[in-house]
């Protein structure tokens, strides 16, 4: 029986406010974050490429003994987590979880709002799966919900511009355009874990409406998992330590990661370069390639 750390994973640095969160409450277990910050942003690529990376990346955690991995990115959880759960996991080692931030932040979202319309603010690659519609539709099916595209955010953020005149525009304007389609909507979701370095400018642009970013959803969501798993809580090493890795620089990482972590962090350099994938052929069977 694999034992090991809680792996926390994202396509770059947003994931950080989704573990600083998971910390708070299950401050207990051990953890390791990873940044494919080499191959960010995720939000425009293709499915089949955010697939193979995402993929790549699961691979990675477990050569370092983590029997449970967070994937703490809308964009890899919309594109890329059922066909990992559904197709490669079963093949690679089907003892171990792999869990995203889309199902259990929808299966609670209708609870905040009163007027049954809500808006969501995410990257273009999370929009257009439409994950969040059909997630959200399963649980409240009556519930409205409105969503727009922030392209621009992610790498107004990653390059510390947020504070700035331009950075302001942006902001405002997809927060608009987002109101624009409903003047019902009582409830903003930040579908982005980058979002909640933005959460009191939105605040601003959006009098009256709660903002809710995802980090304490998926913090409860984890509690209970594991409450209801105690085959999987037992597997999760206890020392209350945690580790950081990037697939990029460690002084870049290093210096943007305080941002959203909340503190500075010491991060190691590592090559990720797992090549074995699998697929659906679309007959129902599972295609092992290689690259």
């Amino acid at each position: 029986m694999i034992s090991g750390p809680i792996g926390v994973f994202d396509s770059g640095y947003g994931g950080l406010t989704i573990l600083r969160e998971i910390i708070k409450d299950l401050h207990q277990y051990d953890y390791v974050y990873l940044g494919d910050n080499a191959r960010a942003p995720y939000g425009q690529r293709s499915f089949d490429t955010i697939y193979d990376y995402t993929l790549e990346c699961v691979q990675w955690f477990f050569q370092h003994d983590c029997p449970l991995v967070i994937l703490a990115c809308n964009t890899a959880s919309a594109k890329a987590l059922k066909n990992i759960q559904h197709f490669a996991l079963p093949h690679i080692d089907p003892e171990r979880r792999v869990l995203g931030v889309i199902r259990p932040t929808a299966e609670v979202i209708g609870k905040y709002t009163k007027t049954g319309s809500i808006g969501l603010l995410a990257t273009t690659g999370t929009v257009v799966s439409e994950s969040y519609l059909i997630e959200i539709g399963k649980r409240f099916p009556g519930l409205k919900v409105y969503q727009q595209a922030c392209p621009l955010w992610v790498p107004l953020i990653e390059n510390n511009e947020i504070n700035n005149e331009g950075a302001d525009y942006f902001i405002e304007k997809y927060v608009k355009e987002l109101l624009a389609q409903s003047p019902d909507i009582d409830v903003i979701l930040l579908a982005c874990t980058h979002y909640p370095i933005l959460v009191n400018k939105i605040k601003k642009m959006a009098p009256g409406i709660k903002v809710i970013p995802q980090g304490p959803i998926i913090a409860d969501s984890l509690k209970d998992y594991l409450s209801r798993h105690p085959e999987m809580e037992s597997q999760i090493t206890k020392n209350s330590s945690y580790r950081f890795y990037t697939s990029d620089a460690e002084s870049d990482f290093e210096t943007h990661a305080s941002m959203f972590f909340g503190k500075r962090v010491h991060a190691d350099h590592t090559m990720i370069d797992h090549v074995i994938h699998y697929r659906d052929d679309f007959a129902g069977n599972v295609v092992l390639m290689r690259k």
